[in-house]
């Protein structure tokens, strides 16, 4: 049975499902930064899941890519997934700006995460409702 890592869960807002993926919103209003996480047990690494999950994941992360291109303003999207914290396999969608404060160094630990409001998780919520295929 699919469990999110508790890291994850602390660090992260559930915004939905999508077919294979669970997608999260890190609860750092820096970035747009959102995180996708198949629903598989016991899976680390993309190379991991079948060859359907694989390009399932791909399909997923290129609807969300698109979809933060469209909602946000932004000038790189970097996409990754490194799994050294946190083993379950999940990928990472951040947007960055020239103007954000770690540009062009990485976002992780650079700075204390500065929470959403609750209108913002709201938001940015019906947003991704509107734009994106809930299961």
């Amino acid at each position: 049975m699919f469990e999110l890592d508790q890291r994850l869960q602390n660090d992260c807002i559930v915004l939905g499902d999508l077919p294979l993926s669970r997608l999260l919103l890190l609860n750092d209003s820096t970035y747009p930064w959102f995180v996708l996480v198949p629903k598989c047990t016991q899976v680390e690494e993309i190379y991991q899941l079948s060859e359907v999950d694989q390009g399932q994941l791909l399909r997923e992360s290129t609807l969300l890519a698109r979809w933060m291109v469209a909602t946000f303003q932004f000038d790189k999207l970097n996409i990754g997934a490194l799994g050294n914290v946190v083993r379950q396999l999940h990928l990472h969608h951040v947007g960055r700006s020239t103007t954000d404060p770690t540009w062009p160094g990485p976002v992780w630990g650079q700075h204390p995460p500065q929470p959403y409001g609750a209108a913002e998780i709201e938001s940015i919520h019906q947003q991704a409702d509107a734009g994106l295929l809930f299961n």
